[in-house]
């Protein structure tokens, strides 16, 4: 594959996206069906999901994530047999102006400078500099208009504030599970290829596909370059917008898209797995060799991008990724963490048993106790595949949730919900935990009632000086604790 210098200049500058994933948006979430509606006859293709739930695009690595400390994806063994993919060149050479990694957000009540109108003609010039057609600049962008609307559902993101076991109850759904089941029976010949070629298993692109898009059904009616220059423009995440803006020119100008067919999400991406225009560039692979790769309706060409990505980001044939186990009522729990990875045996040792109470392969396969409600709920045992998730998307609500839906894909049993009741923090108790962890000289994030990578590394410290179970699960038995030093 030849790659452009602006090809080049923009994979380097969303190495914050896409390694460790779209650190800033990875896929749009869609609601899946509401499990209780009468079921529908068999359609070729899925009834759309109901309008109501917003398209969610998960937050970024400053905060509901996990932890940033965690080695780079080990690059994938060849298989026996390697699929190149090939993409087509515009052959225009170009530079991208940003030279590194795109900044932080800015607070979600940054304020707009300037106006719409002379933005986009500083960027239409810039573009133009930088090698994009006069002709593709024009088709792309003229008549756009700054959407508010995008604006409103990037600052609001409040998906992400729920519990565990509710965002997972909303996504990984009996009717996303039967409905990855049968797009891998329907494509059963392009999902052996994949797996021989990438080693990447059907469920996991399926649980990807489902969470995604709906296998299609919830791809978004939104024009994507609008919601590219919105974004591009807005304050917020401007200079990684602009670099998506800038890749979806390139896209448009090598002839793989016209603007017209460009629709999704409110957050720009492109197709049924959901890929920023520069994650496009970089692994859109043409699986049935067409003459270019199509996204949005071809299944084989979404399979095997989507087997091509995450191969790119590590993926371990034959290696599992996630599954759910059953903890002791007593436990060193300040060794529950993503950062830490012991032997399955050690975890074997320790009490941990599968769900259904077997023993634990008594092996060396490293992998990370997760208790993401903390001990009371439930818990998982995280393998290596595991990071390829979290590279995908930071959210950890998020990536296990996928990594939880592949299994039920492959046959695991529904998830148990802990012991009990678990304790939980409304969101305005959540946010004065935040404050008085930052009080106490720690770094979480933004203070917007979301419980990430920082405020439960927070979270953890303080339980050990207080002397309190070291989970990582705030509680209001913490917050009394906070309130009182």
């Amino acid at each position: 594959m030849r790659v452009t210098p602006l090809l080049a200049a923009l994979v380097l500058a969303s190495t914050a996206i896409v390694a460790p994933l779209n650190s800033t948006v990875a896929g749009g979430i869609q609601f899946g069906p509401v499990e209780n509606q009468p079921k529908r006859k068999p359609q070729r293709k899925p009834a759309p999901p109901p309008p109501t739930p917003a398209e969610i695009a998960p937050e970024p690595a400053f905060e509901d994530t996990a932890p940033a400390a965690r080695p780079p994806a080990r690059q994938a063994a060849p298989a026996a047999e390697t699929h190149t993919p090939t993409q087509r060149q515009s052959g225009v050479m170009r530079r991208v102006s940003t030279k590194g990694l795109p900044p932080p957000p800015a607070p979600r009540n940054c304020k707009n400078t300037g106006t719409f109108s002379a933005w986009m003609r500083d960027f239409r010039k810039e573009a133009e500099e930088l090698g994009i057609s006069r002709r593709t600049i024009s088709d792309a962008l003229d008549g756009i208009t700054l959407d508010e609307g995008v604006i409103r559902r990037d600052r609001r993101q409040g998906f992400f504030s729920q519990s565990f076991l509710d965002f997972q109850a909303k996504l990984a759904t009996n009717n996303r599970v039967q409905n990855g089941r049968a797009q891998i029976k329907r494509n059963q010949a392009t999902f052996d290829r994949v797996k021989k070629e990438f080693g990447v298993q059907a469920s996991v692109i399926t649980g990807f596909w489902a969470l995604e898009s709906d296998f299609g059904a919830g791809l978004g009616n939104l024009p994507i370059l609008r919601s590219l220059a919105t974004l591009a423009y807005d304050c917020r995440r401007g200079p990684m917008f602009r670099d998506e803006l800038l890749a979806a020119l390139e896209i448009i100008d090598r002839g793989d898209m016209r603007p017209h067919e460009m629709v999704g999400s409110w957050a720009g991406e492109i197709g049924q797995t959901q890929f920023l225009p520069t994650r496009y560039l970089e692994h859109a692979v043409d699986y049935d060799d067409d003459g270019k790769p199509d996204l949005f309706k071809n299944p084989t060409d979404i399979i095997g991008t989507t087997a091509n990505y995450m191969s790119h980001l590590g993926w371990r044939r034959n290696e599992p990724w996630l599954e759910e186990v059953i903890v002791p009522r007593e436990l060193p729990w300040a060794e529950a963490d993503l950062s830490i990875k012991h032997p399955r045996s050690k975890w074997a040792g320790l009490g941990v048993t599968r769900a259904d109470g077997s023993a634990l392969e008594n092996d060396a396969m490293p992998s990370s106790l997760l208790l993401p409600m903390g001990r009371f709920g439930p818990a998982f045992l995280a393998y290596q595949n595991f990071d390829v998730y979290l590279q995908w998307n930071q959210s950890l609500n998020y990536a296990i949730t996928a990594a939880y839906l592949a299994t039920r894909i492959d046959g695991a049993p529904a998830m148990r919900r802990g012991r009990g009741d678990i304790p939980t923090l409304s969101q305005d108790e959540a946010k004065e935990l935040q404050r008085r962890l930052v009080d106490h000289g720690h770094d979480v994030g933004e203070i917007d009632g979301i419980i990430g990578a920082q405020t439960r590394q927070a979270v953890k410290t303080m339980q050990i000086k207080f002397n309190l179970p070291a989970d990582s699960y705030p509680t209001a038995e913490l917050l009394s604790a906070l309130r009182r030093r």
